[in-house]
């Protein structure tokens, strides 16, 4: 994103008070359990569900679940630190990851391998969670990425991360009207 340093320090990438690699990893865990039935699960859908329950979390409550970083990835939007994370609950023998054959590709399964714990997580954030897991059961990666395009993903340039509050950006097409007004704005307010 190609933007001012005043923009930038007012946007939210993660939330470092919520020590989100932690989170992200019981994360991780507890999504891979409750899919561990679902033979659409992989890799790019557990992205998507912790995408999506981190920023409508956000969008709705003005708190993240996880509240870690997020960049755009090929197949949408992804937490930058998922694969460290990842990789720190396969050396301690907490989480393993399975390539499986799916029709003419292969999945990347996480199978958690101990309970996730969920005590820093209230129950508003679990059943947000639970939502989106629901939402994609039996979806394929495709059909989820496919989802996850929108313009929140769109704003961002491969590799790049997003901004929470991309969320608030709508998927209408602006009329004459918004950009009239958004023309008064950067009049009024000496915005380029």
């Amino acid at each position: 994103m190609n933007m001012d340093n005043d923009l930038q320090d007012r946007l939210t990438f993660e939330f470092p008070g919520l020590d989100g690699n932690k989170r992200l990893g019981e994360l991780i865990l507890y999504i891979s359990q409750k899919c561990a039935d679902d033979p659409t699960f992989c890799a790019t859908k557990l992205n998507k569900i912790l995408f999506y329950s981190d920023f409508l979390s956000f969008f709705t409550f003005g708190k993240p679940i996880a509240g870690v970083e997020y960049q755009k990835l090929e197949h949408g939007p992804a937490p930058k630190q998922l694969l460290p994370v990842r990789e720190e609950l396969k050396r301690k023998g907490e989480l393993a990851v399975e390539k499986r054959p799916f029709f003419d590709k292969h999945q990347h399964r996480c199978v958690a391998l101990r309970d996730p714990d969920l005590e820093g997580f209230s129950g508003r954030d679990i059943a947000v969670i639970d939502a989106w897991i629901e939402r994609f059961w039996g979806k394929t990666a495709t059909e989820v990425s496919n989802l996850s395009h929108q313009r929140a993903w769109r704003i961002a340039k491969e590799g790049e991360s997003i901004p929470y509050q991309a969320v608030y950006l709508s998927e209408d097409d602006c009329t004459a009207a918004d950009v009239a007004r958004v023309e008064e704005l950067n009049r009024q307010h000496r915005w380029e």
